[in-house]
């Protein structure tokens, strides 16, 4: 059967972590991957899959379908890089949600394409908005709408979108795993080309939440920087070290299966 990578003309290799599927790319490639899939007209999702996301998969059964039905699923975390290696299929580079989040908005400046921002907090996609096109003079976007990822709420939603007329690219910001399942529900019916679930992005853009500078970012430690700066999520950084302990344990078991097979 041919993947939607496939019918986009890329070779890409996949591993499983866990039970979820992650493409080994790079931020070029999964840029490309995704020019290719706006032009292609068809509808095409990206997903960030992080150890967070992973342990959160794991757990549900309808959001780890999503994520491993995705069109790509970038590598968006240090921990799966690490867990890659004791699972013996390393990946080469992390692809930051956020920094391919910014190389698509550079992208769609550049070629045309209209972005839609929505989710978050009210105001914060329309700040995101007013910045992005302060950074990129070019750049359309088509409209704002910090909405619901309530099931309830798509009727109004999609009402929302299609009234801001050609939509490209879709960020949606409604936190992990509601976002990808309000995806999954509305894209195709909104016919739009490509939808990425972007998480605190907007927080990012908007200036309301600093960054991790790049030489943390590239050390791995981002996620403690927006501890530090965000010390509510600490309940949530509990997956990391569970996260750790299933990849050595499914490593360890890999290996035997391995030794027993040869």
């Amino acid at each position: 059967m041919t993947t939607p990578l496939g019918q986009l003309g890329f070779a890409v290799r996949s591993i499983d972590i866990l039970g979820i599927r992650v493409d080994d790319v790079t931020l070029d490639e999964a840029a490309a991957i995704g020019d290719a899939a706006i032009r292609s007209g068809q509808s095409h999702r990206i997903v960030t899959p992080n150890a967070e996301i992973v342990m959160a998969a794991r757990q549900d059964d309808d959001f780890r379908r999503i994520l491993n039905d995705s069109t790509l699923a970038i590598p968006d975390g240090a921990g799966l890089l690490l867990a890659g290696r004791l699972l013996g299929s390393p990946l080469r580079v992390q692809v930051a949600g956020t920094d391919l989040a910014e190389r698509i908005a550079t992208l769609s400046a550049a070629k045309g394409y209209r972005l839609f921002l929505l989710g978050a907090a009210p105001g914060i996609a329309d700040l995101a908005a007013s910045r992005l096109v302060g950074l990129h003079r070019d750049l359309e976007i088509a409209g704002t709408y910090a909405g619901s990822a309530e099931p309830v709420a798509d009727v109004d939603t999609r009402a929302r979108l299609r009234a801001a007329g050609r939509i490209d690219v879709l960020f949606v910001a409604f936190g992990a795993g509601k976002q990808e399942a309000w995806i999954a529900r509305n894209q195709a019916i909104l016919g739009i080309p490509l939808a990425i679930g972007v998480g605190g992005v907007f927080d990012f853009w908007s200036g309301r939440v600093p960054r991790a500078p790049l030489r943390i970012r590239r050390a791995g430690f981002d996620w403690l920087f927006r501890l530090v700066v965000q010390p509510w999520r600490w309940r949530r950084q509990l997956a990391l070290p569970r996260f750790m302990i299933a990849a050595v344990v499914e490593g360890l078991e890999r290996s035997r299966r391995s030794a027993g097979e040869s």
